[in-house]
């Protein structure tokens, strides 16, 4: 009896302290939208207002100035966050690969280690999601009006209304439904402002008001840069007014099916608006550069206007942690899958390791651990996002993942965990034609290696010239300097078992 008696205090005793240990933990939100750009939230320095919910998250945590991604493209990106691996290890290097979601990724563990998980929304990784409790997700890129879903089922629903409400409202109902004796991981996928940038009927317009000024490299010659050169992502050239801008008058099979997907009430705001828009837009009967300058402004207005949303939703999930107590001990991470750029170079969309689209928005609030309104400086890579998840619930951190925790530099924002982030971008021949290229950014220089189709190289002075329009490579003065980056650069392709990009070194080191 007695042995019996000391066998279920064990027990007790031994329950009560995995129950403290899981209460203690903190949850973990993660919103990951899709080409949010830096330089349209406020807290970065944005000056148009829309994103209030953000700037407050920012206030209530911690901006880091310099986060950056490892591949600027969409599945890619969310391999290497679920991986904590580079997309040459994951198995993920385009959107054209299937992501094989049966390996490690660090959800699982969360699950395995008494986290409830799950993944809403946007997963854009062609395979199901795997180690997760729960998931409901867009096939493929998502659409904005009345989406369908994919569920853990296999089935496929309609769901009607705007896209970023509809991920919203079913993060909110799986959290309302969640065991609260665990503690939770969960991702909040959002396609917005992904192209085709379609704002909610409620937001349609808001920007109107606005001119927004030309970013200063706008008419960006490309002297000294091939790649760039060479790409077909302009505002100019690729830019469509149908697909892109939604004008009739340039008729477009797929911009014509997202619209016959709308509800009658929400086609007949959507109609009424841009009806009125074309309609100016004819009249005016524009060409050459006041085309260009014309479809810039329409793409800002849209492009900005699709965020009111995103940040309204950011708002109700913030609501919803303070409503039910939780606000203390959830750890809110906001960050995109890349940057994007509004104009710069004359360009929209990523895929280039230049700063407006290797850099990505990250805000995280951490009640009692980061100090509210940190600015971080330090760098900081997506491939890191993995293990700091992991190091913050408590669990181990497996030696074959390739990031590092960012809980030392949570801790004390004057630590640093690293003096590089490397890049490499694997799509070509694809969408854009933005050539293959790796390289490596350190806090002041930026070098890049164009290999396979082209062979060339570009380095940056940073400080001296922010927005990468005079390429140093060759430059006799900075011979010593380059030397330096390409020794660091082949120590990170090693370090991170590139053979692809040693291979490509090996060709012209």
């Amino acid at each position: 009896m007695r042995i019996k008696l000391l066998f279920i205090l064990a027990i007790s005793i031994l329950s009560l302290k995995t129950y403290a240990q899981q209460s203690s933990r903190p949850n973990i939100v993660v919103i990951l939208t899709d080409d949010h750009a830096v330089s349209a939230i406020g807290a970065y320095g944005s000056k148009y207002g829309a994103t209030p919910n953000l700037d407050r998250l920012a206030k209530e945590g911690a901006l880091f100035n310099r986060a950056f991604v490892v591949n600027s493209i969409c599945g890619p990106s969310r391999a290497v966050l679920l991986t904590g691996k580079y997309s040459h290890v994951n198995g993920m290097r385009d959107n054209r690969d299937r992501f094989d979601a049966s390996q490690d990724v660090f959800p699982a563990r969360l699950k395995q280690s008494g986290f409830q998980t799950a993944w809403i929304g946007k997963w854009h990784l062609v395979s199901y999601p795997q180690g997760f409790d729960y998931w409901n997700i867009f096939p493929g890129q998502g659409l904005y009006y009345n989406p369908d879903m994919i569920s853990m089922n296999g089935d496929t629903t309609r769901h009607n209304g705007y896209g970023t409400d509809v991920v919203t409202d079913m993060t909110i109902n799986w959290l309302d439904k969640r065991d609260e004796s665990k503690p939770f991981f969960v991702v909040v996928g959002e396609k917005a402002p992904h192209r085709t940038w379609m704002p909610d009927t409620a937001d349609l317009g808001k920007f109107d008001q606005f001119n927004f000024p030309l970013p200063k490299n706008f008419y960006d010659p490309y002297n000294k840069r091939l790649a760039a050169e060479m790409q077909d992502m302009s505002i100019e050239k690729t830019m469509k007014l149908g697909y892109d801008l939604k004008m009739k008058s340039d008729p477009d099979a797929i911009a014509e099916a997202f619209i016959k997907r709308m509800s009658p009430e929400q086609r007949k705001k959507w109609n009424n608006y841009y009806d009125q828009v074309e309609a100016d837009f004819l009249q005016k009967k524009l060409t050459g550069k006041a085309l260009t300058e014309w479809k810039y402004q329409r793409y800002m207005k849209d492009y900005y206007s699709t965020t009111l949303s995103l940040d309204r939703n950011i708002g109700k999930i913030l609501a919803y942690l303070d409503k039910n107590n939780l606000t203390k001990n959830t750890i809110v991470v906001y960050t995109s899958d890349q940057g994007f750029y509004l104009g710069e170079h004359g360009w929209f969309d990523k895929r280039f390791m230049y700063e407006e689209s290797m850099r990505t928005p990250l805000i995280i609030r951490y009640p009692g651990v980061i100090k509210p309104g940190t600015v971080s400086n330090q760098l900081i890579s997506n491939v890191d996002f993995a293990p700091t998840f992991l190091d913050a619930a408590g669990v181990a951190i497996p030696k074959e993942i390739q990031g590092l925790s960012m809980m030392p530099l949570l801790r004390n924002p004057n630590s640093s965990i690293r003096n590089s982030a490397y890049y490499h971008f694997y799509e070509f021949p694809g969408e854009h034609s933005v050539l293959k290229h790796f390289g490596i950014r350190t806090s002041r220089y930026k070098l890049i290696r164009f290999y396979d189709h082209k062979n060339f190289w570009e380095l940056y002075d940073l400080q001296k010239d922010p927005h990468e329009m005079k390429n140093l490579y060759g430059q006799k003065k900075y011979a010593a300097l380059t030397a330096d980056l390409k020794k660091q650069l082949e120590q990170l392709c090693i370090q991170n078992k590139d053979k692809e990009a040693l291979n490509a070194l090996a060709q012209n080191f």
